[in-house]
């Protein structure tokens, strides 16, 4: 196995790159013919369900049964939704973008001093994966932990701009309690008891960390990737998309669907734990995101997970003789050691998760 304290070469920043205004890409950046995005895309008029939380609030659950099926569909056939009157601040979602491109737009010896290492991927990085010579995305982030507080360090935290820990704080606790409030209904709608799910996870023992992306401008947004296809490795995932520059894509029915984000909402998927958790009755759906010749893009996406050492398998009551367990069980910590040496690869992880038949 590669040395994980290290990147294989020389990392360089792909907000660098698009600043010193190259005509073309580097070759590291050209995605093979078949992954390279259709910037045109048929189903333009097409979009994620948009689903109205009104009714779901930290002391109780009043979702009329149309909105439970809505969600149950989307989890469903879709993997992916977007949910509005969520009870997170308007104020607090645009603060927190606006603080991360701050940071972004940082001197590049301050963003340096927090650059980050394959080990625990806290910090400044512009990669996934430790494979030599592997091709890049077009992007940069900045990764850091909320959850469990044993691995929460705010001096992993940016400390720049001004009061960028205290907004990544009260951003975290509002959407940790978001997820715990959707986890409820994920479990309602799977017949199960409404904490079965988050019981699962370990209780009050989960995870929770935080991904910034950066995806700067790119002159030949038709040769590369911001993020290659994936589905999300972990439980659930909320996402703060940049609402002037739709570029997250959203694989339904063999084809890319470009997902057009409703103005502060947020952006919810299923995870491949959850994925194994239901039996597959929910799925975690592969994405990918496109970049842009004309405007940057900030998205924060918000990960909330099961407990690292904890066993995830398929949830007894989900499983019976005409549907037995489709998943070999492996730790949430066992399983994320994929991603992060190999990089995203489509659905490969949680398929070769599946037991024998």
């Amino acid at each position: 196995m590669n040395n994980l304290h290290e990147w294989p070469e020389p990392i360089i920043r792909a907000q660098s790159l698009s600043e010193i205004g190259l005509p073309i890409i580097p070759d590291r950046y050209i995605k093979p013919p078949p992954e390279r995005p259709s910037l045109n895309p048929e189903n333009s008029d097409v979009n994620i369900p948009i689903i109205d939380l009104t009714g779901l609030s930290e002391d109780e659950n009043t979702l009329p049964a149309t909105t439970l099926d809505q969600i149950s569909l989307a989890c469903r056939e879709w993997g992916f939704f977007q949910v509005v009157n969520h009870g997170v601040s308007p104020g607090l979602m645009d603060r927190a973008r606006k603080t991360w491109r701050s940071f972004f737009h940082l001197p590049m010896d301050i963003k340096q001093t927090y650059a980050n290492s394959p080990k625990t991927y806290e910090g400044y990085g512009s990669r996934l994966g430790i494979e030599k010579g592997a091709i890049l995305d077009w992007s940069d982030y900045y990764y850091l932990h909320y959850l469990p507080l044993t691995l929460k360090d705010y001096n992993k935290w940016p400390a720049s701009p001004d009061s960028c820990r205290e907004v990544i704080d009260e951003y975290g606790k509002e959407l940790v309690k978001l997820c715990g409030r959707i986890m409820k209904v994920l479990s309602i709608n799977l017949g199960l008891r409404e904490n079965h799910l988050q019981n699962a996870f370990g209780g009050e023992n989960f995870g929770a960390c935080l991904r910034v992306n950066f995806y700067p401008k790119c002159p030949q947004p038709d040769l590369a990737l911001g993020l290659s296809s994936h589905s999300d490795p972990g439980g659930l995932t909320l996402l703060l998309p940049d609402h002037e520059v739709p570029g997250l894509q959203v694989r339904k029915d063999g084809k890319w669907i470009t997902v057009k984000p409703s103005r502060h909402a947020f952006i919810v998927n299923i995870g491949d734990q959850i994925q194994v958790l239901s039996n597959a009755n929910y799925k975690s759906v592969e994405h990918r995101v496109i970049v842009n010749s004309a405007m940057e893009r900030v998205s924060l996406a918000f990960f909330y997970n099961p407990k690292s050492d904890i066993l995830m398998k398929p949830v007894e009551e989900l499983v019976s003789a005409h549907k037995p367990a489709l998943y070999s069980p492996m730790t949430f910590d066992e399983y994320r050691l994929f991603i992060r040496l190999r990089g995203p690869k489509g659905k490969s992880q949680v398929e070769s998760l599946k037991s024998p038949r």
